[in-house]
Parts: structure tokens; sequence; C-alpha cells
């Protein structure tokens, strides 16, 4: 009988990616120094963008991420805290259903003034269900910065008061859930880190059971930037 790995396990892995990611630089940005970077993560470079495939007996593992972003190295750090925590979990001697899986997917975004990556991540280290979340890159050109949720809005503001009936109204279309947002959870900014920047929108990424219930799976949600133009600090 398949014993699988319990879902704290799941999660730590998950949040250990989370909190690695937050320790990151800004040295060694741009596409030159991003091919070795690739190279570390056992990858190679195709029209500007890394490809990295490895696999064994106990895991398969593939990333694709642009090369372009001007921070790379703070993709560079994120995806290896992700990759040594998968590995990690799979060659733990009492891991059962084999081989695991983890695929990291990036799609960059842009805007005047703006670069987004956004990885879409699908996870199944041998639990009940296989876990989907998204981890978002996003910088200001003309600062040359980081943007954050703290940073994305004009101080002393209330986003969520424009960004959450947008979103309720995107993803009950989504869903056919009429109000399927979990009670407490739309007003928690904690659930709207992950976002890209368009020229027309504000794009938020929720992974699975961040903002809707498991089986609802990672959905996305477009607010227009003309809604948002009141407390937008860009």
């Amino acid at each position: 009988m398949t014993r699988h790995v319990p879902w704290q396990t799941m999660r730590i892995v998950r949040l250990a990616a989370l909190v690695a990611a937050g320790v990151v630089g800004c040295s060694g940005t741009g596409s030159a120094a991003a091919q070795p970077a690739c190279s570390a993560l056992g990858g190679s470079v195709e029209d500007q963008t890394c490809h990295a495939h490895l696999a064994n007996s106990t895991y398969t593992l593939d990333i694709s991420f642009p090369l372009g972003y001007p921070d790379q190295q703070a993709l560079t750090d994120y995806l290896t805290q992700t990759r040594d925590g998968f590995i990690n979990v799979a060659e733990m001697p009492d891991s059962r259903g084999l081989p695991y899986e983890m695929e990291a997917v990036a799609k960059a975004y842009q805007s005047d003034g703006t670069e987004s990556v956004v990885f879409k991540i699908f996870q199944d280290v041998g639990g009940v269900h296989p876990q989907t979340w998204y981890k978002a890159f996003n910088y200001d050109l003309v600062k040359g910065a980081p943007i954050t949720y703290d940073t994305l809005f004009k101080p002393d503001t209330k986003p969520l008061d424009v960004i959450l009936p947008v979103v309720e109204r995107e993803l009950t279309k989504q869903t056919g859930i009429d109000k399927p947002i979990l009670p407490g959870e739309g007003r928690d900014p904690v659930n709207y880190q992950n976002f890209a920047l368009t020229d027309d929108a504000v794009i938020f990424f929720f992974g699975q059971g961040e903002l809707l219930p498991e089986a609802a799976g990672a959905v996305e949600a477009s607010v227009p930037r003309n809604a948002l133009a009141p407390v937008l600090a860009l």
C-alpha cells in the first residue's frame, strides 16, 4: 500500500521556497550573467529562455524561465531554493510513490516602465493531491528596484476596496459559484502578493487553496488599471 507524504511536508517545501526567495540580490542582472546561472540550474539557453530538465529514479524536474528579467538573480535564487527543497524531499529514505514531479514554468509580462515574470509551479510529492502555486517577480525599470504589493500602491490608500469586487466577479465567472472566495481571505493582503503588470491591467495570481477552496485549483484575475488609477503608485 502506498504511503503518502503528509500534506505538512508539501507545505514545508513550498514555504521554504517562499521564505528563501526573500533573500535576493540585484547583482549579475541581464542575459550575460543569467546564462551561467542557467547552467548552474542544469539548464541550457534557447531563444533567450533557460530550460532545465533533471530526472532520475526519484524525481522529474522541469524549469523554464526568460533570461531578460532585470533582477535575474532573484529568479535563480528562488528556483535554486525551490529545486533543492523538492529534491531533498524526493530523496528522503522513506519517500513513497516515486518518482515525484515538479514543473516551474514562467511567463513574462511588460508594461511601460515595468517587467514582470510569473512562475506557475506544479508539485506532486506523493500526497493525496498535487499542489499548484504561483511566484511573481516585478521590477520598476525607472527606479531600478523590485515592485512589491506594498510599493505598488500609494500610502494610506485601501487598494483592496477596488481589487476585491473585481476579483470576486472574475472568479465567480470562472467557477460558476456565487461569492466563491473563502470567508476572511478576500481582504487579506497576503493573498495578493503575486501579480503582474501590463499597460491595461494588474493581474493577480492565486495558488491552490490561497483564496478559493483547494478543489478550485490555481486561478488568476485581471483588474483594469483605470479602476486602480486612484491607488496605484506607478
